[in-house]
């Protein structure tokens, strides 16, 4: 398979397929970020060359995508902010002002169910990075989503994302992968994306009832979800994992995951 990096800027329409082809990749509640109604379309009008397939021409179909915004970085871990949400609204923020980015902030990674367990994470990493040389900006920040973090629900995140396996390398999957290509572990945030949702909702959502206030342990969830029946409100704030990368030549760090890496966000 002859995969090419293929931006929306340069065909758009491949992204009426995205919702379908990548249906099932990510948990459904992760689709209804509080923050996605005020951005979504701007993303594509205003940041269309950072938004990518790896798409196959003979076949035509779409193996994996990545979406990035570029935002403005002093270098610190504590001005990598709390996360993705606060990530999007400064790129736009930044772009309104007119001030000049520092480096590209990753929104989403995520490989065709289909095409999984092939490696192409890390190729669509390559292509984050690409992107941002072509942008002449010279980090990559990725606002990791950790895999088996729902495993653990109840462990704060900080001292999750310090986990490590007996050979030393991060006990995530991802996370590993992340750093095996270069990456550096640099801060984690209880509090990278917000999702609110009417009971109702998130019942849907998630399978599950809700039938008292409190907080609920729920499936694919990194963290407790909190109901509140009486104001038919559910709220949840998935934390996440800064990682960050420099935008050089990644191939020497290929082959140095430590295990391979889960092909999603």
């Amino acid at each position: 398979m002859a995969l090419a990096l293929v931006r929306h800027s340069q065909r758009p329409e491949l992204w009426d397929r995205i919702p379908e082809r990548f249906a099932g990749v990510v948990p459904e509640y992760n689709l209804h970020g509080d923050i996605n109604g005020d951005y979504w379309n701007r993303l594509f009008e205003d940041f269309p060359d950072f938004q990518f397939v790896l798409y196959d021409d003979e076949r035509d179909v779409i193996a994996g995508a990545g979406r990035s915004l570029p935002r403005t970085w002093d270098g610190t871990a504590a001005d990598l902010g709390p996360g993705l949400d606060d990530s999007i609204a400064r790129a736009f923020a930044d772009r309104d002002a007119g001030r000049a980015p520092d480096a590209l902030c990753a929104l989403g990674i995520e490989v065709a169910e289909d095409h999984q367990g092939r490696g192409l994470s890390k190729v669509l990493l390559d292509a984050m990075a690409e992107t941002a040389r072509c942008a002449g900006l010279a980090t990559v920040l990725v606002p990791v989503r950790p895999t088996w973090k729902d495993r653990y629900p109840l462990v704060p995140v900080e001292r999750y994302a310090a986990w490590t396996r007996d050979d030393g390398t991060p006990f995530d999957p991802w996370i590993r992968t992340q750093v095996g290509a270069g990456g550096t572990l640099a801060a984690a945030s209880e509090r990278s994306s917000r999702i609110t949702g009417t009971v109702a909702e998130w019942e849907s959502w998630t399978g599950l009832a809700f039938p008292e206030d409190g907080e609920y342990v729920f499936p694919g969830g990194l963290a407790p979800l909190h109901v509140d029946r009486a104001r038919d409100l559910a709220a949840y704030w998935e934390p996440g994992v800064w990682i960050t990368h420099p935008a050089g030549d990644r191939r020497a760090h290929q082959g140095r995951s430590g295990g391979s890496g889960p092909d999603r966000p």
